[in-house]
């Protein structure tokens, strides 16, 4: 079915009506590593913390057809496949290649919705008659464009819809482009596992099948009111329309962040608070650099908090006044997890910004003094931006 609808050298179906793509980088950590080590591009190769309980953030394609996946556990894609050539990842670098790329694409339409550093939606039905292109003339175009300027491959779905767009780059990997015409889009969805609808986890997965449900096709031909029974009445209807090719979403290019923040995994599972208070004064000094960087405030800090037996929680306090401050930040934080956290050993750790604005000004108070942990905080994003990360940072975080 794939083949029926892959784009190749002589050509691709009929893409009228179908203004949406969905482009995906292929194995963009990786990828962007390889630039650097194209030696070793044909062998396996994986991105990954380098911690013992490090994840994946990247395999390459040697390297997932040993199984090897985004988000497993490090030391599971170790036993997978011993042979494989682990690389740390490169903060900062995976940003500046994304926004490059993301560029690229707004030269072809100002309609981008990116969805993470390494995917975005396009609109490009009101770029046709500027550029003189078919859509997917201009996915080949920007596919072109993407390895001559990047040196990376991407793959693309053209679609009438966001959903069989996105589901399309998918089949199209790697490196490939997959257009769906929008009278085929019911023929393209129906053969399709249930898992392949949005919204469709293992457990959703689970209680279809039990009912008999495999393909979107059987979906799609269930009565509405038993797929209630079966689900609800929220998730039957969403998933309903889906399977019969109705999605109505706009690609949206000024979506607002909704939150910022870091989280780490300790190698060993951590009893000694002080020193968990330690790692949350790295993760809100690095949350406060990314909100400063975007130009964005929030009002509510939370954290996450993971014991040794998977147990996680959540606790939240919001501020009078917005913030990006490093010290601010770290200590509600700290103040969440001396006041709201129970004892135990934790495994993980995490600092989140909510309730995001604009940086519109500071409202000052009136005890608040000329010169604060503001200013200090944008001496230091100076001198990071000139000598490198490490050239600030606090004093209990030196060793």
């Amino acid at each position: 079915m794939v083949e029926r609808y892959r784009a190749g050298p002589d050509g691709w179906p009929d893409d009228a009506g179908c203004p949406i793509l969905h482009v995906d980088m292929d194995a963009f950590y990786a990828s962007v590593e390889l630039r650097e080590r194209p030696e070793l591009r044909d062998k396996p190769v994986v991105v990954a913390g380098g911690s013992v309980r490090g994840v994946v953030l990247a395999a390459n394609y040697p390297a997932r057809a040993f199984g090897v996946r985004s988000a497993m556990p490090a030391a599971r894609a170790r036993r997978l496949c011993p042979q494989a050539i682990f690389l740390p990842p490169s903060r900062g670098k995976y940003e500046a290649v994304s926004r490059a790329v993301m560029g690229l694409f707004r030269e072809l339409t100002p309609l981008v919705e990116p969805l993470s550093l390494d995917e975005a939606f396009l609109d490009v039905g009101g770029a046709l008659r500027r550029l003189g292109m078919s859509p997917a003339r201009i996915g080949a175009e920007l596919r072109r464009r993407v390895a001559a300027e990047h040196d990376l491959t991407c793959s693309v779905g053209v679609a009438s819809t966001k959903f069989v767009a996105k589901l399309a780059s998918g089949l199209a990997k790697p490196d490939g482009m997959v257009v769906v015409p929008r009278d085929e889009s019911l023929a393209f969805l129906h053969p399709l596992p249930v898992s392949a609808l949005w919204g469709v986890g293992e457990r959703t997965a689970e209680r279809l099948l039990a009912v008999g449900l495999r393909r979107v096709g059987d979906v799609a031909a269930t009565p509405l009111s038993r797929l209630r029974r079966t689900l609800g009445v929220a998730a039957a209807e969403h998933l309903y329309a889906l399977a019969n090719g109705h999605d109505d979403r706009a690609v949206e290019p000024e979506v607002a962040e909704k939150s910022i923040g870091a989280e780490e995994t300790f190698e060993v599972d951590q009893p000694d608070r002080d020193a968990v208070k330690r790692e949350l004064l790295r993760l809100s000094e690095r949350t406060a650099a990314s909100l400063r960087r975007r130009g964005l405030r929030g009002r509510t800090v939370s954290i996450k908090v993971r014991f040794g037996d998977f147990t996680t929680i959540t606790r939240s306090r919001t501020l009078p006044v917005a913030t990006d401050v490093t010290q601010q930040i770290y200590r509600t934080a700290a103040q969440l997890l001396a006041e709201q956290t129970p004892p135990g050993a934790i495994r993980l750790i995490g600092v989140r910004v909510e309730q995001l604005g604009d940086d519109g000004g500071e409202q000052l108070t009136l005890d608040a003094p000329e010169r604060g942990w503001r200013e200090a905080d944008q001496a230091a994003d100076e001198a990071r931006g000139r000598f490198g990360h490490a050239a600030v940072r606090p004093a209990s975080l030196l060793d």
